[in-house]
This record gives C-alpha cells, sequence and structure tokens, in this order.
C-alpha cells in the first residue's frame, strides 16, 4: 500500500493546438526519462501520419519518475490525449484508467470547444482537473481572461490555474508539484482477486495482440494464467512492462499500474478494449464497468480491388479495430463492386 500512496495516474486533455504534446514532451525531459539527444519534438506522437500531420491521433501511455520538493519520489502515469472530436472515444477510454487530468488552455484563444467536452468527460469519471494555462510566452496572451473563462463556464477555480510555457518550460515544476499534491493516489486493493482494464491494445506480427492495461485489483506477474471475462478465453501471461517511453519489462503491475500485457493472443477478437483480465485460478467475482459503444457520424463503403483479397481485407480491418476501437464495420456487397464492408466513423480529417 506505500507503493500504491506514490503512484499517480494522470491525462492531458486540451483542444487541438493547445499544446498538450509539447507539455508531455517537457514533462519527460523534466523527469529524465529521455536523455536531451533522445529527445525530439512530439516524442510520444510516434505514428507516420502524426509526425507528418502535426497531431495526436492515438493516445499514449508513458511511465516517469519524479522526485518531488518533499524529497520523495513518484511514479507518474502521463497518458497524452489527442484534441480532435474524430478522436473523442480516445479520450474517453484514457480519462477511465486516471485519476486526474491537466487541462491545458491557450492562452490567446481562451476556453474552446474540446475543451469544453474533455472537461465534461473528465467529471463524468469524476478526476480531480488541474488547469494550466499554456503558451504565455505568446505577445496576444491574456491570462487573466482565461482564469474569468475557467470561472465563469466550467466553474473551476482561476487562482489554481497554473501558467506556463510548454515552448519555453516555464511552469513545468509547478505542474508536477500540482500533479503530485492534488491527484489522489489510486485506490484498489493489492491483495484482492485480480481485475485490469484493457484501455487500448495493438497488434504485433510477433507477439500477437499487446494490451494496454490499468491494474485495478490485484497484481499481474509473467507466467499466470488470465482469463478474458467477456469471452472466458484463458492464457498464459509471456511478459509485462510498463512504458518509459519504450516499452521496459518489469517483474510485476501491481493494483495502480498502467502498463502493458502480453499473452500470446493470435485472434484479435479475443483481446477487446474494454474487458477485464482476472486471474484464471482466482477469479474475480463481476467486471469492471467497460466502456460505451460510440456511434459513427461518417460512414464509407470500402471494397478490394481484387475479390480474392476480401479475407485479407476483412483480417486488416480487425486489427485496425484493435487500435482504433471507434472503428465499425459491417460486411456488404455491391452489384458493381462484389463483396465488400460498409465502415463507419467518428469523423473526417
Amino acid at each position: 500500500m506505500e507503493r500504491q500512496q506514490k503512484i499517480r495516474n494522470f491525462s492531458i486533455i486540451a483542444h487541438i493546438d493547445h499544446g498538450k504534446s509539447t507539455l508531455a514532451d517537457r514533462i519527460l525531459q523534466r523527469t529524465g526519462a529521455l536523455s536531451d539527444r533522445e529527445m525530439v519534438d512530439q516524442v510520444l506522437d510516434t505514428m507516420d501520419l502524426e509526425r507528418e500531420r502535426g497531431i495526436t491521433i492515438k493516445m499514449q501511455a508513458v511511465c516517469l519518475q519524479y522526485e518531488a520538493q518533499n524529497g520523495e519520489t513518484y511514479t507518474l502515469n502521463l497518458i497524452d490525449t489527442p484534441g480532435h472530436v474524430d478522436f473523442s472515444y480516445e479520450v474517453s477510454r484514457s480519462l477511465a484508467a486516471c485519476e486526474g487530468a491537466i487541462l491545458v488552455i491557450d492562452a490567446s484563444q481562451g476556453l474552446e470547444a474540446q475543451t469544453l467536452a474533455n472537461v465534461y468527460l473528465a467529471l463524468e469519471h469524476d478526476l480531480e482537473i488541474i488547469p494550466v494555462i499554456n503558451k504565455i510566452d505568446l505577445p496576444s496572451a491574456d491570462p487573466d481572461k482565461v482564469k474569468r473563462e475557467l470561472e465563469e463556464v466550467l466553474g473551476l477555480d482561476g487562482e489554481q490555474a497554473i501558467l506556463a510555457s510548454a515552448k519555453t518550460g516555464e511552469g513545468v515544476d509547478a505542474i508536477l508539484e500540482a500533479v503530485v499534491a492534488r491527484i489522489p493516489p489510486p485506490r484498489g486493493n493489492p491483495a484482492a482477486p485480480l481485475r485490469t482494464l484493457i484501455f487500448d491494445s495493438h497488434y504485433d506480427p510477433y507477439r500477437g495482440v499487446v494490451a494496454y492495461v490499468r491494474v485495478v485489483e490485484g497484481n499481474l506477474r509473467p507466467g499466470m494464467r488470465i482469463e478474458m471475462m467477456a469471452g472466458g478465453k484463458v492464457f498464459e501471461l509471456d511478459g509485462i512492462g510498463v512504458f518509459r517511453p519504450q516499452p521496459t519489462a518489469v517483474a510485476e503491475l501491481a493494483a495502480g499500474d498502467v502498463g502493458y500485457v502480453i499473452a500470446g493472443v493470435k485472434n484479435v477478437h479475443d483481446c477487446r478494449v474494454g474487458d477485464t483480465i482476472t486471474d484464471a485460478d482466482n477469479p474475480a467475482e463481476s467486471s469492471l464497468p467497460g466502456y460505451k459503444r460510440v456511434t459513427p457520424m461518417v460512414y464509407c463503403g470500402l471494397f478490394p480491388v481484387e475479390s480474392n483479397d476480401y479475407q485479407d481485407l476483412r483480417d486488416a480491418l480487425d486489427k485496425l479495430q484493435l487500435n482504433d476501437a471507434a472503428l465499425v464495420y459491417e460486411p456488404e456487397n455491391s452489384a458493381a463492386l462484389g463483396f465488400g464492408f460498409r465502415c463507419g466513423f467518428l469523423g473526417l480529417l
């Protein structure tokens, strides 16, 4: 329990281009997760498309060690989230794995649409919100106006907002101290039967499905037999670890930890986002509440050029759905184009 008291799980949420990923860069630098040589801009945006367009598409989890001013060392699990409404499902899933959120607001633009949407998501999950007014180094910055908006629109205390510039690094220490002081440690009994939430996953061609998890109760160790509570499938745990930000194997993930799980899952349908992992030999009585299904806003028909490739297209869509749970698809056929799929997305970008 002593170790659990020194864990802080938090997300960074904001409107598009208000500086979330840049702030995450500064936090990684300040906590020594990356050396200056390894540092690149938007280090957590690892996809080529993210780097090409300068946006965040996938949430990224990273585990940091921070020595606070009180002399104690804390484990900070930071999840960087996207800002675009098209990826709002990513945000809601990451918030379910946290106890707090850093709300980043541009000092010159103030509150915008996704700022409000993300704050309401955070309040639904009962998170502690730390407002950060970013880009105070801009000539057009007006932090006092943003503080008034925080109080009038969101009902948050403007005086508790931290003034920062992710570009220059100003205010980063104050943000980290606020995370330690204001965000509560995770609840959950390490001695209880295992209950672990899968909040994201991706497919590795060599190791199968890699699930990103938040351990709510109990603990995970390599070699355990685990059960997916939705499907009832049992697997042996091959490996567990945390992101620092590269995947790093560890001996145990205990209640409150955020990390990844590899269990040789070859079929993407056996490992669903929102499912609960439990110990096959000592199962939990009930699963964790999962995620609300999202309703697609935009649909398109997707057909293979060669009809022989239909099964390959289905497998590719399965793997994409594993990484983007907001994607919905169903088979359809057309007199002109043959067999294909009708795909639903949250939006066009």
